[in-house]
C-alpha cells in the first residue's frame, strides 16, 4: 500500500488546485487505473466534474459523479461526494479532511499551499504510516 502526498507549489496549481487533481486523474487513466476521487463536498464534486471536461482540450477523461448514472461501475474516473456509497477501487485521490476510507492499493493526497491547511495533512501522514503505507512526497 502506498500514499503519495502532492504539495502544491507551482503557480498554475496555486491559482486553481483542482487542476492538479485533473492532472493526477489524467495520469491514472493513461496508466489504465480506475480511480475514485473523494470530493470534500457536493460543490467541489460539481466543480471537478466541470473542470475535467475543460482542462485539457486534447484529452478525453471519462468521468462522472457517483450516483448520477447507472454506469458508476464502468466509468474510469468516479467523483464521490460525501454520503455517497460506491465500490472501492485500487486508486483513490483524496480531497477530504480525513484519511481515505475503504480498501485501496494507493492513495493520492493533494496538499494545499496554505501552511495552516497542512497541519491536518501531517496527521494523515502519520495515520497512513501507522497503517503500514509506504509514504512519498512530491512537490508540484
Amino acid at each position: 500500500m502506498r500514499a503519495d502526498f502532492y504539495l502544491i507549489a507551482k503557480p498554475r496549481f496555486l491559482e486553481q488546485p483542482l487542476l492538479l487533481v485533473c492532472e493526477l486523474a489524467k495520469r491514472a487513466l493513461a496508466a489504465g487505473q480506475v480511480t475514485l476521487i473523494l470530493a470534500r463536498d457536493a460543490e467541489q464534486a460539481e466543480a471537478l466534474d466541470a473542470l475535467l471536461w475543460e482542462f485539457d482540450e486534447d484529452a478525453y477523461l471519462p468521468h462522472q459523479i457517483a450516483g448520477s448514472d447507472e454506469d458508476d461501475d464502468i466509468t474510469p474516473i468516479l467523483i464521490v461526494a460525501p454520503d455517497t456509497d460506491t465500490a472501492d477501487r485500487p486508486l483513490v485521490i483524496n480531497l477530504r479532511d480525513m484519511i481515505a476510507p475503504g480498501q485501496y492499493q494507493r492513495v493520492l493526497e493533494v496538499v494545499p499551499a496554505d501552511p495552516a491547511a497542512r497541519e491536518p495533512l501531517r496527521a494523515r501522514w502519520r495515520a497512513y504510516q501507522e497503517r503500514g503505507f509506504t509514504l512519498t512526497k512530491h512537490d508540484m
